[in-house]
């Protein structure tokens, strides 16, 4: 006996809610949006041209999808034709692929990610899901939408400018000594600008110009050849400078593209060659890509940024900076890896923010170490006498105090150092381990001494019972988030191009990770609830069987 099937039945169609689980996931994701001020979509009201899909239904669309793991605009567009919670959260309408992808690129949906972001941060503490005390900073790098061959990289263009410029300053004076053209008044006599080559291609271009009409003039033959001979030289000339005008623009444009990077992706200006973790082709090939910089706690991405710089250290202080602005007020405790750890860094978190940082340094399990405690050649193992302000090495010469130096980074970060210098080392018989200076020069020890309180600082945090601990959460607090993200979600590449179309991308991802672990963790406290109700099976059989009313339709007659 077989359950009634027939196809050939009228079935009235029903209040998809009903098809849903009772937690799940399009719940959860309808109540964060709804959370959203009205306010926030006022950048999606226009008074002319046809009605369009209102914002709050498009971004539950998105954050449906992209929780199911589905980036692409079509395969979206697909499932609001096959998925029942995408229908119940889109109430009918199916917009098409490309509407979904402009909304989701649309800058005023940063703003709205940013409410999202802002609302569930709000619900957790509600919930009391996530404390307060303290936020975990962490990035991962992942791999931008563009082609692995499409580099540029600031080296070689400086090398090819260089070049440029010399053979460009070559031809220049080629063409005063053979008095092709009179010279023309230049800003700087090493290089020519584009504007100098512009007047020297237009004084070319008259020179062609007058030999055209000479040839045009005269009908004898050999006087014509001659004339073209003689044009040669200058069309030739006037051919390089026109090259030399559009190489130096396009250099000028390249470097104006790096700022302060030192490559970029031509289908992906915006994207920079990293080292990636996943190296699929095992060679240690740079990638185009971003670096990912995420806020977390309690395993939640909170907030988030994005920066084309692969390096973790400088992108601390800028995340802050969004941290503070658009999420939420830093708490009292910030988190983060020896990747963080720089003087910079320890000044902004004390000194600007007036917070505690529990940050490692490069060195810092290293300096633990039994091998690195008796090193005799280690500075820091070194006796220092106050009194004379010197330090004793291992032969038991003096390195007394000589000057102060300061050292300023290519990012304008200045360091002051106390220099103390030996005063002979030519004979000493430990110079080969003690010191790799050149012969005449004697052993010197750069001594920062701001540094070196940071790190006492950072050591003595660590060492604490509480922030101990608390720095103990870090690995199981953010590492997960990056896990989820890339290995539950699987997303491992950017489908857009742009660094604030990225930044929308993202954010949808982590949001998509924050709504699955929650209704996962609200569906688990729901079964173990149920549990420990007596009347549980009960509780349960009425619901199948209202859900089976509601779906019966009877048989025609």
């Amino acid at each position: 006996m077989f359950k009634h099937y027939t196809m050939n039945e009228v079935v009235l169609p029903l209040d998809m809610e009903w098809k849903l689980r009772e937690n799940d996931i399009a719940f959860t994701i309808n109540q964060l949006v709804e959370s959203i001020p009205d306010e926030a979509f006022d950048g999606f009201l226009r008074e002319t041209g046809h009605p369009a899909y209102h914002p709050r239904m498009m971004m539950k669309v998105i954050l449906c999808a992209y929780t199911q793991s589905v980036f692409s605009g079509r395969k979206i567009e697909a499932l609001l034709q096959d998925s029942v919670r995408m229908m119940w959260l889109a109430q009918g309408y199916e917009p098409s692929y490309r509407t979904i992808n402009r909304f989701r690129v649309n800058p005023h949906v940063k703003e709205l990610l940013r409410q999202c972001f802002v609302q569930f941060r709000c619900q957790l503490v509600e919930e009391k899901l996530i404390e307060e005390e303290a936020i975990f900073i962490d990035g991962t790098k992942i791999e931008a939408n563009a082609n692995k061959f499409t580099f540029v990289w600031r080296k070689s263009i400086g090398k090819y400018s260089t070049q440029l410029v010399e053979k460009s300053n070559q031809r220049y004076e080629e063409l005063l000594d053979k008095e092709i053209i009179p010279s023309i008044e230049r800003e700087n006599p090493e290089s020519l600008t584009v504007d100098e080559m512009t007047q020297v291609v237009e004084r070319l271009d008259d020179e062609v110009q007058k030999y055209d009409r000479k040839i045009d003039a005269s009908n004898d033959v050999t006087e014509r050849k001659e004339l073209r001979v003689a044009r040669k030289e200058p069309k030739q000339y006037r051919k390089d400078f026109r090259d030399f005008v559009a190489r130096t623009q396009k250099y000028q444009n390249d470097m104006t593209i790096f700022g302060d990077r030192n490559s970029y992706s031509k289908t992906d200006k915006d994207a920079t060659f990293m080292r990636m973790k996943d190296d699929y082709m095992k060679n240690g090939q740079l990638k185009p890509g971003y670096n990912v910089q995420v806020a977390t706690e309690g395993q939640y991405a909170l907030a988030y940024d994005v920066f084309p710089n692969p390096t973790d250290t400088r992108t601390f202080i800028p995340c802050l900076d969004r941290i503070a602005q658009d999420f939420f007020s830093l708490p009292n405790y910030i988190v983060a890896d020896a990747g963080y750890g720089s003087e910079p860094n320890y000044n902004d978190v004390v000194e600007n923010r007036n917070r505690i940082p529990l940050i490692t340094y490069n060195q810092y399990r290293k300096e633990k170490q039994k091998k690195h405690k008796q090193d005799p050649f280690n500075v820091e193992n070194w006796e220092y006498n106050a009194k004379d302000d010197s330090f004793t090495c291992p032969n038991n010469q003096k390195l007394p105090f000589s000057h102060l130096s300061n050292k300023q980074d290519k990012y304008g970060f200045t360091r002051t150092y106390r220099v103390y210098e030996c005063e002979n080392c030519s004979v000493c018989p430990l110079r080969a381990q003690c010191t790799k200076a050149k012969e005449g020069s004697n052993r010197k020890i750069f001594f920062n001494e701001r540094w070196e309180q940071q790190k006492a600082y950072a050591k003595q945090l660590l060492s604490e019972k509480e922030t101990g601990k608390i720095y103990g959460r870090r690995k199981i607090d953010v590492e997960p988030v990056f896990g989820f993200l890339k290995a539950n979600l699987r997303f491992y590449r950017f489908s857009v191009r742009g660094k604030e179309k990225v930044e929308n991308e993202i954010g949808f991802a982590f949001m998509a990770v924050n709504l699955r672990k929650y209704t996962a963790s609200k569906s688990l406290f729901s079964m173990r609830t149920q549990k420990k109700d007596p009347h549980h099976q009960k509780t349960v059989t009425r619901i199948f069987f209202k859900l089976h009313l509601a779906s019966y339709v009877p048989a025609s007659f």
